[in-house]
């Protein structure tokens, strides 16, 4: 479990096909220490387990499924990637709460500004769009953001200054793809609704037979 609040920007320097999937060799210094062998990392919004640790980075391998929803296959020697240790019991949470369970893989539209911020506007898998909250909660590569706006084929999330910062989304450019994550909650009330809703018909058929 993470938080969607980046902790570095990692460098790749090592992609390279393998029989389990793709190696990735990350250089990154993270909070915390060196990363062990079996610790949990979002990488871009995308939950790998480290293979090997080293004092400037890890290894981790992400597997055809993971390559098959994720952008992380696209992923080349020097391009920068959004890292995040998972969370402990009793750590802050100042994003909000992110599996690194990737819903969907957006395409970026556009970027605009308004006082104090960056927009950034995404155009998202059509079935992500009833998920997304004016004001709620996505992790856009790993990254907890606010969507600012929504539109029949994109929405929009709000960059302050900080975010563009410390994180690799102010490189992104239009038709770049991104990993998306709804909301922790918004996933379950659109899993349970429907259950929920046969058990209510279920119910009034009993009262009925009775």
């Amino acid at each position: 479990m993470f938080s969607g609040i980046v902790q570095a920007r990692g460098r790749v320097t090592e992609a390279q096909r393998c029989p389990s999937g793709r190696s990735l060799r990350i250089e990154a210094k993270l909070p915390g220490g060196r990363l062990r062998a079996g610790e949990s990392i979002s990488v871009d919004g995308v939950c790998l387990t480290v293979e090997k640790g080293f004092t400037r980075g890890f290894v981790a391998t992400a597997v055809p499924e993971t390559l098959r929803l994720t952008t992380l296959g696209q992923l080349r020697r020097g391009d920068q990637v959004n890292l995040e240790r998972a969370l402990r019991f009793g750590d802050l949470v100042g994003g909000h709460l992110v599996q690194g369970h990737v819903d969907g893989v957006g395409r970026v539209r556009s970027w605009s500004r308004a006082a104090g911020e960056r927009r950034l506007r995404i155009a998202a898998p059509r079935g992500l769009y009833r998920d997304l909250v004016f004001k709620g909660s996505v992790a856009v590569n790993g990254v907890s953001l606010t969507v600012a706006a929504i539109g029949s084929d994109s929405f929009v999330v709000a960059l302050v200054p900080h975010t563009l910062e410390v994180t690799a989304l102010g490189g992104l450019q239009p038709k770049d793809l991104v990993n998306l994550e709804i909301d922790l909650i918004a996933r379950y009330v659109r899993n349970l609704l429907p259950l929920s809703g046969e058990k209510v018909r279920s119910g009034s058929r009993r009262k009925r037979d009775h």
